[in-house]
């Protein structure tokens, strides 16, 4: 496989100058226009309305507040009643406390998301007066149920922006356009490697070490994650979210130089460190920002360029790894990633996020659990070498196998001891002990091990068994990506509008159940356009769990536990992507040897099985009675791992039917 040639190169350069003076123009017009508004600011300040973060201090719905929530009927999914209802009217105080949503949007005055809240905000108005709380002496709300508590709006050029924090609707979103372009090419990343990983393990001649390119990478981004999430809580949200970004630049380009098997793999590694802080931050950030009665609306955003990344990377890996070269699938995100840098640099606010328990990041960088993180750490990464080595590379008696799983057992137990005594736990226990968030939690992890072993073996069926190139069964993702994106949006979106948190998560577990029976009955000789019919349930009940649950177990917690449950939602749903992975492919490579024994026969048998294992493009080459012989080895294998998949669609859907959440509240 050859490089590009030099002319692309140069464009490229071109290219990638012409964005950072694009962008540098940009920033610099946006600098100079708030140094003009803060100045204006502060000569009209008595007149400004006080934006206070400490608005969101109350969750919407959370079972141990202390504003002591009602028993009500109805209030349930299920419609049962329980000791996590709210009360209407109590839940009406609480969204009085919120940030307004009524003056100074940043879009259209009719748009989407104010239309949906429109309703309820007039039946809210007319029963705030009736409402009484604990907190109701402390502190006088406005009119638009905005706070006369706390600072001044620091940090905008608009005194009416709806947004937390102190930031204007212009510095909103430019932040926000950042984290949209971070998910975009986040995603473009991940299912690139899920289209072409077959060609970059068969240019270094290692197809049987390819689950390592994607375990490399989600292994650093889970183990991680929580880290970020309890740091930025002491530090603030930019510097950690402009180190993680700075490191997934490096390690992109690593990728895209990498000479090597082993190379390419550390390269993952280190590159999923920083995408795992990119994307943790990036949710965490937004959770500042926005207040959670609309977050649903922009959560759909998030999802709306997920999906597009996803589509896109689904579309041009196979295509770029065949006519450019793959390395050129790496070179191609650089230019975006280092406009996020320079963008988020000069427009995240510095104390966005910090904890107000110390005055300084000397203070509460004292108080972070540095124990609890390592173990945490070493507790995931030995584990998930266990389960990726054994039986696969190694076999389950080798005793690095058997070190890897005892170092697994000696550090469990001392984590979670870590965590009873630690002031700020990295992984508070009470998140997987206390329902309804360790069903959510739970949940979430199972579908994202289903998911993601689904899509990780999907490419390797429509190589290996259908013998088709990587374009080819790259495009075929195109269709299953745009439903889960479409679903992500939708879901986002309707629970804005309904308020109804439980039943997007029992439509996902149900296309889930579905699409995997589906794909558990998939045969190569069916006609093309069945196998994109098959993939697209469970694509969407992707689209609706993932954001389903995201948004429920925000609603559910504290605004000051927002970075430590958004950071362990996605350790958790990151853990059970990298067991899908690790799993399936153990299952495939396992049960591979099995069916290769059972079904090949020939003078040539084990050189046969020796290539077709270290390359999946060598079948194509194969003699037509080996060739059968293998297709059909490759087909009973994948087959068990889409069984497995069922199974746990199904376990997830009965976590899910348990879980009881209540509504955001009543509807006029």
């Amino acid at each position: 496989m050859t490089d590009q040639p030099r002319y692309d190169s140069n464009f490229a350069i071109f290219a990638i100058a012409l964005d950072l003076f694009f962008i540098l123009s940009q920033l610099i017009h946006f600098v100079r226009s708030s140094n003009m508004a803060e100045s204006h600011h502060g000569e009209n300040g008595a007149n400004s309305l006080a934006i206070d973060p400490a608005n969101e201090q109350t969750p919407l719905l959370h079972p141990n507040s202390r504003n002591g929530m009602a028993t009500i009927d109805g209030m349930l999914a299920d419609d049962e009643s329980n000791e996590t209802d709210v009360d209407p009217n109590e839940f009406d105080l609480m969204l009085s406390r919120s940030t307004s949503f009524n003056g100074g949007l940043g879009i259209e005055a009719q748009s989407q998301e104010t239309s949906m809240l429109r309703r309820t905000q007039v039946h809210h108005a007319k029963r705030v007066s009736r409402t009484s709380s604990p907190d109701s002496t402390t502190r006088k709300l406005l009119p638009n149920g905005t706070s006369h508590e706390g600072p001044p709006d620091e940090g905008g050029d608009s005194p009416k922006s709806q947004y937390l924090g102190g930031v204007s609707v212009k510095r909103f979103w430019l932040i926000f356009s950042c984290i949209l372009l971070s998910f975009t090419l986040s995603s473009f990343d991940s299912t690139i490697m899920v289209s072409s990983h077959p060609v970059i393990t068969s240019y270094f001649h290692s197809s049987n070490s390819a689950s390592w390119l994607s375990t490399a990478f989600l292994l650093t981004s889970t183990s991680f994650q929580p880290i970020f999430g309890r740091l930025s809580d002491a530090t603030g949200r930019k510097l950690p979210y402009l180190f993680s970004l700075a490191i997934f630049v490096l390690a992109t380009i690593w990728c895209a130089l990498a000479q090597s098997m082993i190379s390419f793999i550390v390269a993952r590694a280190v590159c999923g460190f920083g995408a795992g802080g990119m994307i943790s931050m990036g949710s965490i950030i937004t959770s500042d920002l926005i207040p959670i009665e609309t977050r649903g609306a922009y959560q759909s955003y998030l999802n709306i360029m997920y999906g597009l990344g996803s589509a896109a990377g689904a579309a041009l890996g196979g295509a770029i790894a065949d006519h450019l070269g793959w390395r050129w699938e790496f070179g191609v995100q650089v230019p975006g990633l280092v406009i996020c840098w320079f963008v988020s640099y000069f427009t995240v606010p510095s104390t966005l996020g910090r904890s107000k328990e110390h005055k300084t990041i000397r203070d509460s960088l004292k108080v972070f659990d540095y124990k609890g993180s390592f173990f945490l750490t070493s507790t995931v990464t030995f584990f998930i070498l266990a389960i990726n080595l054994g039986g696969n590379i190694f076999p389950w008696s080798h005793p690095m196998i058997i070190t890897f799983i005892v170092l697994t057992v000696i550090c469990l137990p001392i984590f979670i001891r870590t965590q009873y005594h630690a002031s700020h736990p990295i992984m508070p226990l009470s998140l997987l002990t206390r329902n309804p968030r360790a069903g959510l939690i739970f949940a979430n992890s199972l579908g994202a091990v289903l998911i993601n072993g689904v899509l990780f073996n999907i490419p390797l069926y429509f190589q290996a068994v259908l013998l088709e190139t990587p374009t080819a069964s790259g495009l075929r993702l195109i269709v299953p990506s745009l439903a889960a994106s479409s679903i992500g949006t939708l879901t986002g979106f309707l629970i804005t509008w309904t308020r109804e948190l439980k039943a997007p998560l029992i439509a996902g577990t149900i296309l889930a159940i579905i699409g995997t029976v589906a794909l558990s009955c998939m045969d190569r000789h069916l006609p093309d356009w069945t196998y994109i019919l098959l993939l697209i349930p469970s694509s969407m009940g992707q689209g609706f769990v993932f954001p389903g649950t995201f948004m429920a177990v925000l609603a559910v917690s504290e605004q000051s536990e927002q970075a430590v449950v958004t950071t362990t939602l996605v350790l958790w749903r990151s853990l059970g992507q990298v067991l899908g992975v690790a799993v399936s492919s153990l299952v495939v490579q396992n049960s591979l040897l099995v069916f290769l024994e059972e079904n090949v026969t020939g003078p040539d048998k084990q050189k046969v099985i020796e290539a077709v294992r270290s390359s999946v493009q060598a079948i194509a080459g194969l003699e037509k009675h080996y060739r059968d012989q293998v297709v059909d080895s490759y087909a009973q294998s994948l087959r068990a791992t889409f069984v497995l998949a069922a199974v746990l669609s199904v376990v997830a859907f009965f976590i899910t039917l348990r879980i009881r959440l209540p509504k955001l509240g009543h509807r006029a």
